[in-house]
């Protein structure tokens, strides 16, 4: 399916919270489409469409402008995304970013998925994937994968059970990727947040807001403590608001 044209308006309400061209370290942004009540899916493991087609557009438009994107495994089970941009200016090729997957246990085949069709169309980068160090991985996926391209990282495990955030980003930083889009699922969303509150790792929030309530049954955003916003702005479309922001 094609884009619509992105609202005029979003370009000087985005422009701030973009990343810049250069920096000594990874920027960050975490945006994602979620229900007035919170929920980003009416149920776990069910993809649920948030997004009105003019910010579906939007959220092109900013993957045009970061290096990668990174989901979880839980959204990449679900939803198979295609984790590419369709977004074109002036009908010129669109810039891919790369694919990150954090996927601790190495469940996820890279054959046959929307990511290895995406790139083998020439429409897309092959991933990075995350896994902790003591993940078996799949060997014939960790071919396929370093053959278009990708890669599988390991990073020790925390005694929490996750990932070191700090890690990740230095070593996605090492390799050259200068801006991240952080797009989910909940568990990332509500780990990124959490670890921003004991280092300052969020450059930007852009927040899509449906006019729909999912329910109790819904897949919650909700981190463990409170979280503040500054240089709050909205904008407001023909269906959905977007919240833009930087966490404090």
């Amino acid at each position: 399916m094609s884009l619509i044209p992105l609202p005029e308006s979003l370009i000087p309400f985005l422009q701030s919270y973009l990343p810049p061209q250069r920096t000594d370290k990874i920027h960050v942004t975490l945006t994602y489409a979620q229900s007035l009540d919170a929920r980003i899916a009416e149920k776990p493991g069910i993809q649920t469409k948030l997004s009105h087609v003019e910010t579906k557009t939007m959220t092109h438009y900013l993957r045009s402008k970061h290096d990668a994107i990174l989901v979880g495994i839980g959204t990449v089970l679900a939803d198979d995304p295609k984790l590419n941009c369709r977004y074109e200016i002036d009908h010129t090729v669109p810039h891919h970013p790369r694919p990150i997957i954090v996927d601790p246990q190495a469940r996820w085949k890279y054959q046959g998925s929307n990511v290895s069709k995406v790139y083998n169309a020439g429409l897309g980068k092959a991933p990075y994937i995350i896994v902790a160090e003591g993940a078996k991985i799949d060997p014939e996926s960790e071919k396929a994968v370093q053959l278009a391209g990708g890669q599988y990282i390991r990073f020790p495990v925390q005694p929490n059970g996750g990932l070191c955030w700090h890690q990740v980003l230095t070593k996605l930083h090492d390799l050259d990727i200068q801006s991240i889009m952080i797009e989910g699922g909940a568990h990332v969303i509500d780990g990124i947040l959490k670890f921003h509150k004991i280092q300052p790792t969020i450059n930007s929030l852009i927040i899509t807001i449906a006019p729909v309530y999912l329910g109790k049954n819904g897949v919650e955003v909700s981190p463990c403590n409170r979280v503040d916003l500054v240089d709050a702005e909205w904008w407001t479309g023909l269906q959905d608001s977007v919240l833009a922001a930087r966490v404090s």
